[in-house]
């Protein structure tokens, strides 16, 4: 990979959290999540794989996504549960604790039960 392609990666998901950023400080957390949820980012990634590595690289991507995806929402519903009560750099780091553990541990049951 080229410095001009890494600089336009960085620059597309800058774009995309700064937009996200924005909109959920002005209160506007729908629309936030919305963005930060949309396919676009995911969209673009499948495309700039396939175009580095071809359709196994981007197969094996999509499959990713959908084990780590439970994961992910374990990690938002405990930032959601413990913010009030823990506050930010609680919620977050138990947020991200749980998301790696419950990663490992998807990753580990797959990989038995193949």
């Amino acid at each position: 990979m080229t410095p001009k392609i890494l600089l336009i990666y960085f620059l597309l998901g800058g774009t995309v959290v700064t937009l996200v950023t924005y909109l959920g400080s002005q209160g506007k957390g729908l629309w936030a999540a919305f963005i930060a949820a949309f396919p676009a980012m995911t969209l673009l990634t499948f495309i700039l794989i396939h175009s580095q590595a071809g359709v196994n690289a981007t197969i094996s991507y999509a499959k990713g996504l959908l084990i780590i995806t439970p994961a992910w929402l374990l990690y938002v519903a405990c930032v959601l549960l413990l913010l009030p009560r823990w506050g930010m750099v609680r919620a977050l780091g138990s947020g991200v604790l749980i998301y790696l553990l419950a990663s490992g541990l998807f990753s580990w049951v797959l990989k038995r039960w193949r």
